[in-house]
């Protein structure tokens, strides 16, 4: 497959990046962001867009893809609700729909959150929002749509982009929060991409339940 990934630059999706590199179904990465990543690999090519909103200019480039996985994402705390729009919804929809003119049959995985409020009505802002980039997104990609809602995640071996908060957490408190709480490997959550991807899957929101049981039974 080639596969399309944007937000390297993050936690989530440099794992992602680095499972492609490794997984043997994936013949091609191009990695879209502001800035390049400087990575050297045969698979991997590096798209640099300084304004994500005009990704279309870019058309050319964006073609010949089985997949994207859209790992773009930013915390809510501190945010207004029409800022936090603008980057979970506004954006992923403006670069989804490039990508789907390019490559009608392109799989789609967003990754969403869990607790995300498919109904778009609850008082939590976050969660009504990601739920409304869900919900256009299956809208605009069909069964071609797949929305991961992860929790605790552990962080791939080599990973970089987890600093401060995050690094403290997973080095002091992610071995005892797991005894409590649902959680993947952001391989794992990788694995399952590529595998829906490559095949299909019977869900189109996919819990950390459903990220666990799809890899133990991919095969």
């Amino acid at each position: 497959m080639n596969v399309i990934v944007l937000g390297a630059t993050g936690m989530v999706g440099e794992g992602v990046l680095l499972e492609c590199i490794e997984n043997p179904q994936v013949s091609k990465v191009l990695v879209i962001g502001r800035k390049k990543l400087g990575i050297k690999h045969q698979k991997v090519e590096e798209l640099v867009v300084r304004d994500l909103l005009d990704l279309q200019s870019y058309s050319a480039s964006l073609t010949g893809f089985d997949g994207c996985f859209y790992c773009i994402g930013k915390t809510s705390n501190g945010m207004s609700e029409q800022d936090y729009m603008a980057i979970t919804y506004n954006l992923t929809i403006e670069i989804a729909t490039v990508l789907k003119n390019c490559n009608p049959l392109i799989t789609f995985c967003f990754v969403s959150g869990s607790r995300t409020d498919s109904t778009e009505k609850g008082k939590v802002m976050w969660a009504r929002i990601k739920g409304k980039t869900e919900n256009a997104l299956i809208e605009l990609f069909g069964k071609k749509a797949y929305n991961f809602r992860p929790a605790l995640m552990k962080p791939s071996k080599n990973q970089k982009n987890f600093q401060g908060y995050n690094k403290l957490v997973h080095k002091t408190l992610l071995p005892l929060m797991k005894l409590f709480f649902p959680h993947n490997t952001i391989k794992q959550i990788a694995q399952a991409m590529i595998f829906v991807s490559a095949n299909s899957y019977n869900k189109q929101i996919l819990e950390v339940s459903d990220i666990n049981y799809l890899i133990n039974h991919k095969e």
